[in-house]
Order: structure tokens, then sequence, then C-alpha cells
């Protein structure tokens, strides 16, 4: 895997190169390499499909039921789950007035450990301050309306909330407030869920790094050398140090998984268009997913379920015929014996040692509690980068096109080397990627009929270096890039729902496990990732800059 790190004048002059119609052939040939568009090319016919005509994912079978139902609800007990919390409110030991003023009061005091900078664009504090004193009003009264009722959150700056601009990482689509919430915020105000600032993404979210040229963005939670990944960058590092129990992120090519693993949380990309995209910047296309980031797997489930469902406004998300909130919270219980557990070798092969020794550690640790190591094979998955790249990638950059025209001076270098690279890419390249797709769908719903879940790492490499003097700089790392999202875009190509555990530490940097299960079948999901908390997998020490809410 090369590495091509381009940063101020290196990353204009290659832009300019790509757009040239006499250098701009040479240069996507370079670029291209990572990704592996060329092999994708060369794909006999028996590996193409007709192309979709829905993103609805293939389902392999029915969702799983493994195990029994009488395994302990797993748990941190570090003070900052929405557990503990509501706990703590239903005790009378404190409220949600106070947990929030503590939040406040750390970003206020810039309180961020190695992360150094804010992991937020925007406060909501008035809004938030209501919220909290209503919640309260509901705890002392004995009417508390569910598992975040009082819970702090914050959401991706990405989706809409009432009186402040939704910018996606841009300075461009400042200066014009959204005037409704979205729908993921609309659910999480009727959960009583505490919604009190807005997450940094970098530009468009097209950067898996997390790094940002308009905005000083926070660094890993372990490691201020390091870039916290991305895109949801602010909601990764918020949860990891104790800002918040969950929060909001998205997931188009690994923006929920990348964060979560890079920051020794748990995150979850749900079944494509689980959560209504209505309100949500970049809503549009056939690979972005909403879910959350979280401090425990109960976390992700309460978010979920407080969120997902059909949204009356976003005809695509009648998908699902309906949220199982029962069957999510029952997985927390389910005991890992007799799950079969699909690895795919070719993919471990294709890692860094640390990362994949973490990884099959863990799944040797769950094999011992009783479940099934399977070998399984996917062959189309190598070919998921390339398939992945070319279909965000032309997708988001469709949508944006009349933007980079109206307000080009106001793009960051990277999102206009992403243009103009796009520009080289044929018709017959992006509809070979297409088929290709339809073929890797079909191929991976037969595998997951023989298991399951399918079991990967969450990234080939660890997180790019990102000194904290490279702040608001320019800069595009297509090794790093295509490194970080090796193993996420098959999730986001087939539409299945992926999560991210932590399973272990390497010089001073968290390692996730990736575990991928059937078309609407979360439960899966959650059920390893509580089995991985309870066998303590997942029991990783609080980050350096790490406060408890309580």
């Amino acid at each position: 895997m090369a590495d091509m790190r381009l940063a101020g004048t290196q990353l204009k002059v290659v832009r300019i190169l790509a757009g040239n119609p006499l250098t701009k052939g040479v240069m996507w040939a370079v670029t291209s390499k990572d990704f592996k568009i060329a092999e994708l090319m060369a794909l006999p016919a028996s590996d193409r499909h007709p192309v979709n005509d829905s993103a609805r994912p293939v389902q392999g079978a029915p969702p799983r039921r493994w195990g029994a139902d009488d395994a302990p609800v797993p748990g941190r007990t570090d003070g900052c789950t929405s557990a503990e919390l509501t706990a703590a409110y239903r005790a009378g030991r404190t409220d949600p007035v106070a947990v929030l003023d503590r939040a406040l009061a750390r970003v206020k005091a810039n309180d961020f450990g190695p992360a150094t900078n804010s992991p937020f664009i925007a406060l909501d504090e008035g809004p938030a301050r209501e919220a909290a004193a209503a919640s309260a009003k509901r705890h002392r009264d004995g009417r508390s309306i569910g598992a975040l009722d009082g819970v702090p959150v914050c959401v991706k700056d990405e989706v809409d909330l009432v009186g402040h601009d939704t910018l996606g990482g841009t300075t461009y689509l400042r200066g014009n407030p959204a005037n409704a919430d979205s729908w993921v915020v609309t659910k999480l105000r009727e959960a009583g869920a505490v919604v009190y600032a807005k997450s940094h993404c970098p530009e468009w979210g097209l950067n898996p790094l997390g790094i940002s040229q308009f905005y000083d963005f926070p660094r890993n939670a372990w490691r201020n050398d390091r870039g916290a990944g991305g895109s949801s960058t602010g909601t990764g590092v918020a949860t990891a140090i104790g800002l918040a129990p969950v929060g909001l992120g998205s997931d188009g090519g690994g923006s929920i998984r990348i964060p979560s693993a890079t920051n020794g949380v748990f995150g979850i990309k749900p079944t494509y268009i689980r959560i209504g995209r209505t309100g949500d910047l970049w809503g549009p296309g056939t690979m972005p997913h909403l879910g959350p980031l979280g401090r425990s797997t109960a976390d992700l489930v309460e978010f979920l379920a407080a969120t997902a469902g059909v949204d009356p406004q976003d005809g695509t998300s009648s998908m699902q015929s309906d949220a199982p909130v029962a069957g999510w919270r029952a997985a927390l219980t389910r005991s890992i014996k007799g799950c079969r557990i699909g690895i795919v070798q070719s993919e471990w092969k294709d890692t860094d040692t640390a990362i994949a020794d973490a990884g099959m550690n863990a799944l040797d640790a769950l094999a011992k509690e009783g479940a099934v190591l399977v070998d399984v094979k996917i062959p189309l998955a190598i070919h998921a980068p390339a398939v992945g790249a070319l279909t965000i990638a032309s997708e988001s950059t469709a949508n944006i096109s009349d933007d980079v025209v109206n307000y080009r001076d106001q793009f960051g270098e990277e999102m206009l080397a992403i243009s103009a690279f796009l520009s080289n890419v044929s018709a017959r390249e992006f509809l070979a990627a297409q088929r290709t797709r339809a073929a890797m769908r079909r191929q991976v719903a037969t595998v997951l009929a023989g298991v399951d879940v399918l079991a990967l790492p969450v990234m080939a490499r660890f997180p790019v270096p990102y000194a904290l003097t490279e702040s608001r700089q320019a800069i595009m790392d297509t090794g790093f890039t295509a490194g970080m999202t090796r193993f996420a875009f098959l999730g986001n190509l087939t539409g299945l729902p992926a999560g991210s555990i932590p399973v272990g530490l390497h010089d001073g940097l968290p390692i996730g496990l990736q575990i991928m299960a059937d078309a609407w079948d979360e439960a899966s999901v959650f059920a390893v990732m509580a089995a991985c908390e309870r066998a303590e997998i997942s029991a990783l020490p609080a980050c350096p800059g790490f406060k408890s809410l309580l």
C-alpha cells in the first residue's frame, strides 16, 4: 500500500494537475492504485450482476436466535454510561442539570486531555438547560420517560438542530440556521435526551482520517500526535473522554466504525435506512447510514431504540417494517454459546499484524465462551474498497457539484482534488463498480446464510499521524485513507449492520474488532458486543483525558 501524503502547496499542485486535460489521466492512474481500481475493472463477467434497482439490503436468512437470554446485562462502571446516569437520577444522587453543568464546564475550560481541541463546533446551551431542567422534574416526580431521559448527547454537524447552521465541515454554508430539527434530533428529544452540542466532522464527510483545513480538530483521545478518525470525529472523541455516554455519527465508508475504533469506544452502523434522513445534509445516496457511537453496547441499543423506525418524510425508510427494540434489548443478555462467527481469512491477512493479533485473540476468547469460529470465503470482498470509493465519492461529489462551481473559492483543497480526480472516472468504471456491487451483495448474503455473523478488522492501519502543528492545513493522504477504509466499505455497499468493539491497545492506541450481521439483524451485532463486554475482551482502561459525568 503506497503512501502519498500531500499538504499545502503540494496538494494544490496535484489538484491542478488532476484537472488538467494533459495530465489528469496520469494523476488518476497513480491515485487509483491505492484503491485497486484496475483490478476491479479486470474482473470477469461472472463477478458482475445487473445493476441493482434498489438499495434494499439482501437478506441471507431470517434473524438469528442462538443461545439463551440468561446472561447478565453487561455495563461499564465508570460513571459515564446512560444506565449509570439514569440510575443516579432515580436514586436522587444527582440530576440532569448538574450533569449538564459538568459537561459544559469542561468544554468551556478546554479540558479535553490529549484530544487537545474541542470535539464540538457549537453548543446549544439554552435549550439544553431547559431540557435538563424538565428531565430533572420528571425524575423527581417519578415520571422518567426512558433510558435516555436526562442523558447528555451530541449530534454530528450534518443533521439539522433548530437555530444552528448545518455545516457538514464546510464554511460556506454558514449563515442559514435550521428552522426545524432533523428526524433523529426530534426522536432524541422525544426520548428525553439532552441534546447539547454539535460535533465536528471533516468537509462533506469524505475524509476518514479526522482532518480539517478549516477548524482546529480534536486529536485522538489517546495520543495527540494521531488523528481521531472520521468522519464522525467529534462524536468519537466526545464519547471517549466522557462528554457524553452516546452520540450521533454517520457512516458512508467507515465513518462510525473508524472513529469508534481509533478512540476505543463502541459504535454501530445499523442496517441501511434504519434511522430516517429528514434534515440530514449528507442523507441522499445509497451508502450513508446514521447511527450511534457510545461507551457501552447498552448505550448503542438505547440510542437506536429511540431513533430507529419509519420516517414519514423519508420514503426510503419504509424498507423497514418495524424497529425490533425488544429484540435489541434481549440481545444484551444473549449467551455467545453456539454463535457461528464467520472468519474471512483473506481479509485478516491484509492488515497490520498488531491489529490482526488483537482481533484474533478476541475471537479466540469468544470461542472459549462457546462461540464457533468458521472459515468462510467472500472472494469479492477484496474489491470493496474500489467499488466503495467509486460509489460514495461519485454520489457525494455529484450532489455537491453545483456548490463546487458556485462556492469554489470556499472549498478546501482536498475536496477540490477529490472533485478533480473523480472527473476522470468514466461511466464504464462507475457502472462496472455497480455491477460488481450487485454481485458482492448476493455473495455476502449467501455466506451469511451459513453463519450468524462475520468478523473483520475495522481498519488495516493505525490512525494517521496528525501533529498539532498541522492544524488547519490542507492534507490528503490516499495511502492512509485506503488503509483505514479497507474493511469498512463492505458494510456500506451491502447495507448490512456492522459494529466496532474495542479489543486491545498497541503503542498507546486502541484497536477495534468489526462484527457484521445479516440485513435487519442488529440484534446479532449487539449480542456479540455484549459478550465481549461480559468476557472483559473490550475492557480497555479509560483514555487519558476521560472524566466521569458523575
